[in-house]
């Protein structure tokens, strides 16, 4: 009975603990958009802790070629060494893709207040289909898409019609 207490206790513990290093990892903020986190895009999509004690974090990027998955690595790696982790193990996974539909309420109403167009989420069993962004100073969908490579490889830059702004909007994805 007392090893079932202790075990149970043990248990707890590791969750706990496993809460703990999935939140530092994904409290990390993204280079390219420093106002989200990971969580924010939700690209942290595994933290376990192996046996002989490393703590390996699973990041599936925004974009297959993504330009910052390196420095997103190196960030990870650093606040969980700094949160105490004696070894960290970053993988990157490319399935299952990551889209759009995986940013937070909380990441995209962050976007809006940044600057960026929000993408629109894709209801189960529908194609995306976007048609104009919603311009995130004035709100109108009277826009109209300059140019498809925006300042990153995931976002396309717009201009209001409205408004006359131009705005960075998220490839949805």
């Amino acid at each position: 009975m007392n090893a079932d207490i202790i075990d149970s206790a043990s248990q707890a513990s590791d969750v706990t603990e496993l809460q703990r290093l999935r939140t530092v990892a994904g409290s990390v903020p993204d280079p390219e958009i420093p106002v989200l986190t990971l969580d924010d895009l939700g690209i942290v999509r595994d933290v376990r802790i192996c046996a002989d004690g490393t703590v390996e974090v699973t990041l599936t990027p925004t974009y297959t070629g993504c330009p910052a998955t390196a420095v997103i690595a190196a960030d990870v790696e650093t606040a969980l060494l700094t949160a105490g982790v004696a070894g960290v193990l970053v993988r990157t996974v490319l399935a299952p893709a990551w889209t759009t539909d995986w940013i937070s309420q909380d990441g995209r109403r962050k976007l809006r207040e940044f600057g960026i167009a929000p993408p629109q989420a894709c209801r189960p069993g529908r194609v995306g289909l976007t048609l104009s962004a919603r311009c995130p100073r004035c709100g109108s969908t009277t826009t109209r898409e300059i140019s498809r490579f925006g300042s990153t490889p995931c976002k396309s830059l717009w201009s209001c019609l409205s408004c006359l702004e131009p705005f960075d909007s998220f490839k949805a994805i």
